[in-house]
C-alpha cells in the first residue's frame, strides 16, 4: 500500500527534529515546509497534526506549531506506564489469544527477521507496530487496547529512535520471539514480565536514548 504523502512528510520532519535541524522550541512554518517538500500546505498541515498527536510538536493558538521534546523524567515516566499497559495486554492475551493471531504474530516476526537482516529500521518499526497492536487487540479488553494505542502514538518517535541504537534490532527481535513463546504457553505471569522488560526504558537503554536525544540538541 502506498504511503500517504503527509505520513512521509511527518516521518521526515521527525528525523529533522532528532538530527537537530529543528531544535526544541523551533517554530515549524507551514509555508516554508510546503516549499521545502514541494507540496501544498494541506499534507504539511496533516503531517504537523500527526506529530502533535505524538507530543513532538505543540500547536499554540495565534502563534503556530513548535517543536516540543519531553525531558528525561517525563520520557521515563511515559515509558514506565507504557511498559505496564503492555504487560497487562500480554498477560490477558495468554488466556484469550486465538490460534490465528498466534500465527499472525509468527508471520510478523518473520517480517521483522528480514528487516533485521537488511538493517532496515523503517520496515522493522512498521512490523513492530503491527506486532504490538495485535497483542493489544488480543487482550480482549477494548478500553485497555485504546489506552495502549493512545500512549503508543505519544511515544512513537522515541520507540522508533531506540531501534537505531547499536544492536537494538537484534535484541528486539529476540524479545519478540520470547513474547510469542509465553503467549503460546499461556503463561500469563511470564508473558507480562517479558513484555514489561521489552518495552521499559531503564538502565542502559534509558541512558542510550537520552544520549541520542542530547546529540540532536
Amino acid at each position: 500500500m502506498e504511503r500517504k504523502r503527509s505520513d512521509i512528510i511527518a516521518d521526515t520532519i521527525e528525523g529533522l527534529i532528532f538530527d537537530g535541524t529543528f531544535p526544541d522550541g523551533a517554530r515549524l512554518d507551514e509555508v516554508q515546509l510546503a516549499e521545502r517538500f514541494e507540496v501544498s500546505r494541506t499534507p504539511v498541515r496533516e503531517a504537523l497534526q500527526r506529530l502533535a498527536l505524538t507530543g513532538l510538536t505543540e500547536q499554540i493558538p495565534r502563534r503556530g506549531v513548535f517543536v516540543r521534546q519531553p525531558g528525561p523524567v517525563e520520557l521515563l515516566e511515559m515509558f514506565e506506564v507504557m511498559a505496564e499497559l503492555e504487560a497487562v495486554c500480554a498477560r490477558l492475551a495468554t488466556a484469550r489469544i486465538s490460534d490465528q493471531a498466534l500465527a499472525q504474530l509468527d508471520a510478523i516476526n518473520a517480517e521483522c527477521a528480514l528487516a533485521v537482516a537488511a538493517q532496515d529500521h523503517g520496515a522493522y518499526y512498521s512490523a513492530n507496530e503491527r506486532f504490538h497492536a495485535l497483542i493489544y487487540a488480543q487482550s480482549g479488553n477494548a478500553f485497555l487496547e485504546q489506552e495502549a494505542k493512545r500512549l503508543q502514538r505519544r511515544l512513537q518517535p522515541f520507540r522508533r529512535m531506540q531501534l537505531r541504537a547499536r544492536g537494538r534490532l537484534q535484541q528486539s527481535m529476540s524479545e519478540h520471539e520470547e513474547v510469542v513463546k509465553t503467549l503460546a504457553a499461556q503463561d500469563g505471569a511470564r508473558a507480562a514480565d517479558v513484555m514489561r522488560a521489552h518495552v521499559a526504558v531503564q538502565g542502559e537503554k534509558f541512558h542510550r536514548l537520552v544520549g541520542m536525544l542530547k546529540a540532536a540538541e
